[in-house]
């Protein structure tokens, strides 16, 4: 690493050699990642959320001759707040020294179709943010219309929208689209510098593991009295499973794919336990999510993976994944191989953003046309989550063959804003029934 500190524009530039350097030797991008391109970059959001709205101010800083051209929401007032802030990104020193812009005007789309017309404009460059459950829909439309992507994690909440999510990724691989994931950890020196050395042997072979998520309670929304059924779900999503998958599926998936990655495998078999016993003041509007997991995953060679997640206050709380082999031990989040941190934390400090990183990455592979298609392996880790979720809501020992067939389909059927829908019960494990 230099010894001054780098600019996002000297990035975008000449590129942070540690960083490509460490991803070409763990071979998971294109060798020609920064070479020379200038096609305009026109970018479409689907979902104006907070997520959604970050993240249009990572691309914005992450290559030149990008234009946000275009936003959808299922509600207006997600739509206006968003398109303020992009406009007021846009004016950014940072940003217009790079070229880039925001030119929304006209192309600001709502209702619960408002993805199918921002896809039928120019946008080359489609960013998904929307609640989870939407994202198989999402992605075979857009992979359908023709357009890159950057998918949010988790990138389904269900057997069924795996399948359709890996059947999307063929598609695009067909149509050489690239499409990457917000699993930002891929996309982090830090990371790449330590699961390279695990992949080259540094501790020997991984005999076992664990990981955790374990934090207070996050957001609710409560009903307010003119929201009909279906509103009042979806701006309560993180809440309800058919929308967010739960939070093991929807913010776990990050430590499940670091394991994924260094393991280089799937599981083959998870148990699990847990349920919902934390104390809130409304707990009808937590939904039916559960407050604790913990569940063993099996991998191959029997490998086993202690993974925990939890949101209770008052609680330990660790956000970590570690894993120990025939040599050894890994605290993979603190980049520390047999207990020696292998990137200090001023050069992690002066590295690259991951949220922009990730960006920078897709953007490059598409102007190098060499597209990245990371979308089997975040599906993949999207499955495994989903598979600690079944086993845990149903108390069986599942197989992954079994759980990624499942016939289960979460998503409610012809949403509409006048639906009724009614508030899916609580799992009760040893009661519910596999499906």
């Amino acid at each position: 690493m230099a010894n001054s500190q780098p600019t996002r524009r000297d990035f975008i530039k000449t590129s942070t050699v540690a960083a490509a350097g460490a991803a070409l030797a763990a071979n998971l991008m294109p060798s020609n990642l920064y070479a020379a391109g200038d096609d305009e970059i026109k970018v479409g959001l689907i979902g104006c959320g907070g997520r959604g709205t970050g993240a249009i101010d990572n691309v914005l800083h992450s290559a030149r001759n990008v234009r946000i051209v275009s936003l959808a929401d299922a509600f207006q007032d997600r739509a206006d707040s968003c398109e303020k802030r992009a406009n007021e990104l846009g004016q950014q020193k940072e940003v217009t020294d790079l070229g880039n812009k925001v030119d929304v005007k006209g192309r600001v789309f709502v209702g619960l179709n408002a993805y199918e017309d921002l896809l039928k404009t120019d946008c080359n460059y489609v960013m998904l943010a929307t609640p989870p459950g939407f994202r198989p829909i999402h992605l075979a439309a857009a992979v359908a219309a023709g357009k890159n992507v950057f998918t949010e994690k988790p990138v389904a909440v269900d057997g069924p929208g795996i399948r359709s999510v890996l059947d999307t990724y063929e598609k695009a691989n067909e149509k050489k689209l690239a499409i990457v994931a917000g699993t930002q950890r891929r996309h982090q020196l830090g990371y790449l510098e330590t699961i390279k050395q695990l992949h080259d042997g540094a501790i020997g072979d991984i005999v076992a593991g664990r990981c955790y998520w374990n934090m207070e309670v996050l957001w609710c929304k409560p009903r307010e009295k003119q929201w009909s059924d279906l509103e009042y779900q979806m701006r309560n999503w993180y809440n309800f499973t058919w929308i967010c998958g739960d939070h093991i599926v929807e913010q776990h998936v990050h430590n499940l794919d670091v394991i994924n990655w260094v393991i280089g495998k799937t599981p083959i078999s998870a148990a699990g336990m847990g349920g919902r016993q934390r104390s809130v003041p409304n707990p009808q509007d937590f939904g039916n999510i559960f407050d604790h997991f913990a569940v063993d995953y099996e991998y191959p060679g029997g490998v086993h993976v202690l993974s925990e997640c939890r949101q209770i206050n008052g609680c330990w709380n660790s956000v970590s994944e570690a894993v120990v082999g025939t040599k050894g031990m890994c605290q993979v989040n603190d980049y520390k191989i047999n207990g020696t941190r292998i990137l200090s934390r001023d050069q992690d400090k002066r590295a690259v953003d991951p949220y922009i990183q990730e960006h920078s990455d897709l953007i490059a592979s598409i102007r190098s046309s060499k597209p990245l298609n990371e979308l089997k392996t975040v599906a993949e880790s999207t499955m495994t989550a989903i598979l600690g979720r079944m086993t845990t809501y149903t108390g069986e020992h599942l197989t992954w063959d079994k759980a990624i067939n499942s016939k289960e389909e979460l998503m409610p059927k012809d949403l509409g804003w006048k639906m009724t829908l009614a508030e899916p019960p609580v799992a009760v494990p040893g009661k519910t029934k596999f499906i």
